[in-house]
C-alpha cells in the first residue's frame, strides 16, 4: 500500500475542524487499506506502532530527527533548526526543507505502508551505543526516497507529534462503517476493544474474519482490559436510590489504580491509562505471588503510599515518587505502598465480568491472603443512609477520598461509566465547592508578572455521547509561578494551528491545544452561561453551564486520559442538585 494514501488523508484530517468530516475520511481510508495491513494503518494513525501497553516508544527526539532532514534536504543544520522556530511544527520543517532539495536519488524505493512500518519497528527496537547513528540512518532512508508531504507526516510520527484529533471512539465509528455499513455495529467492536484494548486486533480481526469473530473475543492475561468508571452523587440518600436501595460502600483510596495480571510467578501491572507500569512496583509483585492464592487471573487494587513508621495512608502526591525512570529501588524503599484489592475480572481461565459485584467480591476475598500491607479494601453492606454516613466520616478520618458505593447485583462493565459504581466524595458534599477534572483545549496570554506566559487556560468537559470537548470555564488563579512555567513548557507539545475538530467553544482562545491534558479545578458554583457549551440548550435555551470561581487545585490528573475527564452529564447533574439545594434553603429561610 502507497503511504502517499495515509499521507493524503492525514492532510484532510488535519485541516478539518469538522467531527463527521473527520470520521468521513477515516471511512474511505480503511475501506482503501488492505485487509492485511489494516492493524498497521490503525497504530500508524495513532502515532504508535502497537498498542499503548506494549510500551514500544520509538525514541527520536527533536534534534535528531533535525539532523535528518539536514542531511536529506542538503541544507544545513542551522537553517532547519530556524524553519522550525518559525513553523513550530517538526513536520511543516521537514516538508518545507524537503521541497527546496534538488537532488534526486539514483536508486529510491517506493514508500510503502509496509517499509515505513517496518522502519519503524528497527528505529523502535535499537538501543544502547551507536544506536542514534542507526536511527539516523533509517531515518535518512525514509526522507531520501518521500515525498515532502509524505516527509512531513513520518517526522511527525517518529517524534510522536501526530495531531489528528481521532479519539479510539471515531475509529471504531468508522471500522463499523467502513467493514459493516452500520454505525450501530459500534458496540460489538466498543465491547471487544473494551477487554483487549487493542484497536488494531479488532480492526484486523473485522476485516479479515467479520462481526461474528470480533464478538468472539475474548479476555487474555497480560492484555489490559479498560477500567469500569463511576459517576459521582453528592449524598448517600441518592447512592441508595441508584442502587435500588441497598448497596456495598467501599473505602475510596487516594492512590493509584492497578490492573494486576498474574499467570504463574508472571505478574505484570497496568496503570488506569493502560501503561505497563510494572517496573514501579517491584514490592507488589512480590505482595501478589506471597499472598494471591491462585494460577492466573486478573485482579484490581489500590496502591496507596503509606507511612512507613506508622501504616497510615499518604497522598496521591507520595506516590508519584515512584514515577522515575532511574532509582527505582531507592524510590521503593523511601515509598513503600499498601496494595488494597476491590475486584476480580478474571480466575482461571473464567470471565468474571459477567458476574455480580455480591459474587466478584466473594471470589475475590477467597483468594487473598490478608496482611498488615495486603488486604481486600474495607466495604460494608447497608441499606441505611445514616450507616453510609458514619462509614463516609470514618473513611475520611482514615486518610480516603471518601466511598465508591456498588449496586450489588452489578456486573463489571468495562470500559463503561454508569451509576452502578458512584462515588461519594469529600468535596462533592459541599454544592459550592465541587472537584472537577477537566481537559485544556486552549490558553489566552498573560499581562503583567505573566508576560510570556499563558495567563488562563480555556477548559472542558467531555461529551461522551458526541465524541466532544464542550468548554465550561476559563481559568487563571491557583497557579503558582513555577506551574505557569511548567503549563507554558508543557503545552508546546500540544499546540496546534486552529480549534480541535473535537472541541465546541464559542470563545475564541488565542492559542489551541489538542485535548490532551487533565487538571483538578475547584470551584464556588455552577451557574448558566451563554458563553459556554457544556450543557447547552439542557437546562436553558441559548445558555450552557460554567463554574463560577475556578480555581486550580495544584493537581494534573497524569493517569486519566481526556475521555476520563468530567462528563457533560455529571456538570448537569451537579448543576440540577445545587439548583436543589438553594431552593430547600429559600423554603427553610422563608418559613422560619
Amino acid at each position: 500500500m502507497d503511504y502517499s494514501v495515509i499521507a493524503d488523508t492525514f492532510e484532510l484530517m488535519e485541516k478539518t475542524t469538522k467531527r463527521l468530516e473527520l470520521t468521513d475520511y477515516l471511512v474511505k481510508l480503511l475501506k482503501s487499506t488492505p485487509s492485511e495491513l489494516i492493524d498497521r494503518v490503525v497504530y500508524l494513525m495513532q502515532g504508535k506502532l502497537y498498542p499503548d501497553y506494549e510500551g514500544v516508544e520509538l525514541g527520536v527526539a527533536d534534534k535528531l530527527a533535525l539532523r535528518a532532514i539536514a542531511a536529506s534536504s542538503g541544507l544545513s543544520t542551522d537553517k532547519i533548526e530556524e524553519m522550525y522556530r518559525k513553523t513550530g511544527d517538526i513536520g511543516a520543517a521537514g516538508e518545507l526543507a524537503l521541497q527546496t532539495k534538488t537532488q534526486t536519488t539514483l536508486f529510491s524505493a517506493p514508500i510503502t505502508v509496509e517499509r515505513v512500518y517496518s522502519t519503524l519497528e528497527k528505529i523502535a527496537g535499537l538501543t544502547g551505543e551507536g544506536s542514534q547513528e542507526m536511527k539516523l540512518r533509517y531515518i535518512g532512508s525514509l526522507l531520501n526516497d518521500a515525498t515532502p508531504k509524505e516527509a512531513r507526516y513520518i517526522l511527525k510520527i517518529i517524534t510522536g507529534k501526530l495531531r489528528l484529533g481521532i479519539a479510539d471512539y471515531t475509529v471504531l465509528d468508522a471500522l463499523a462503517v467502513a467493514f459493516t455499513g452500520e454505525k450501530e455495529n459500534r458496540a460489538v467492536l466498543e465491547r471487544s476493544y473494551n477487554i483487549t484494548s487493542d484497536l488494531g486486533l479488532v480492526a484486523k480481526t473485522l476485516a479479515t474474519k467479520g462481526l461474528d469473530a470480533v464478538s468472539a473475543i475474548n479476555i487474555e492475561i497480560f492484555k489490559p482490559i479498560r477500567p469500569m468508571l463511576a459517576e459521582r452523587v453528592s449524598r448517600a440518600e441518592e447512592a441508595l436510590k441508584r442502587t435500588e436501595g441497598k448497596c456495598a460502600a467501599e473505602y475510596k483510596l487516594d492512590g493509584e489504580r492497578l490492573q494486576i495480571h498474574k499467570s504463574g510467578e508472571k505478574v505484570m501491572m497496568f496503570s488506569r491509562r493502560l501503561e505497563n507500569i510494572t517496573s514501579h512496583y517491584p514490592d507488589a509483585i512480590e505482595a501478589v505471588n506471597r499472598f494471591v492464592d491462585m494460577k492466573d487471573g486478573i485482579l484490581e487494587a489500590e496502591a496507596v503510599a503509606i507511612n512507613q513508621d506508622t501504616g497510615e495512608y499518604l497522598p496521591f502526591q507520595e506516590l508519584m515518587h515512584r514515577r522515575r525512570k532511574y532509582g527505582i529501588e531507592e524510590a521503593v524503599k523511601e515509598y513503600p505502598i499498601s496494595l488494597n484489592f476491590f475486584d476480580i475480572l478474571f480466575i482461571n481461565k473464567k470471565d468474571c465480568t459477567h458476574l455480580s459485584y455480591t459474587r466478584r467480591r466473594a471470589l475475590l476475598e477467597s483468594v487473598i491472603k490478608n496482611d498488615s500491607n495486603v488486604k481486600v479494601v474495607r466495604m460494608i453492606t447497608t441499606s441505611d443512609e445514616k450507616e453510609i454516613e458514619r462509614f463516609m466520616e470514618e473513611a475520611i478520618s482514615d486518610g480516603c477520598e471518601g466511598l465508591m458505593i456498588k449496586h450489588l447485583a452489578s456486573n463489571y462493565r468495562a470500559g463503561a461509566r454508569e451509576f452502578a459504581w458512584v462515588k461519594l466524595k469529600r468535596e462533592y458534599r459541599s454544592e459550592l465547592a465541587d472537584t472537577l477534572d477537566l481537559v485544556i483545549v486552549g490558553a489566552f496570554y498573560g499581562r503583567g508578572r505573566r508576560v510570556g506566559r499563558y495567563g488562563a487556560l480555556l477548559l472542558a468537559t467531555y461529551d461522551k455521547e458526541n465524541d466532544i470537548f464542550r468548554s465550561v470555564c476559563k481559568v487563571g488563579t491557583g497557579f503558582t509561578d513555577e506551574d505557569l512555567a511548567n503549563f507554558h513548557s508543557m503545552l508546546k507539545q500540544h499546540l496546534i494551528p486552529h480549534r480541535h475538530a473535537r472541541v465546541d467553544s464559542k470563545l475564541e482562545a488565542e492559542v489551541w491545544f489538542e485535548p490532551n491534558v487533565v487538571i483538578e479545578i475547584i470551584a464556588s458554583e455552577i451557574t448558566l452561561s451563554p458563553l459556554h457549551t457544556c450543557g447547552m440548550n439542557a437546562v436553558r435555551e441559548g445558555s450552557g453551564l460554567a463554574l463560577r470561581f475556578p480555581k486550580f487545585t495544584g493537581k494534573i490528573r497524569e493517569e486519566k486520559s481526556p475521555e476520563d475527564a468530567t462528563t457533560v452529564d455529571e456538570v448537569i447533574n451537579l448543576y440540577r442538585k445545587q439548583l436543589k439545594v438553594v431552593k430547600e434553603d429559600t423554603i427553610i429561610a422563608e418559613e422560619r
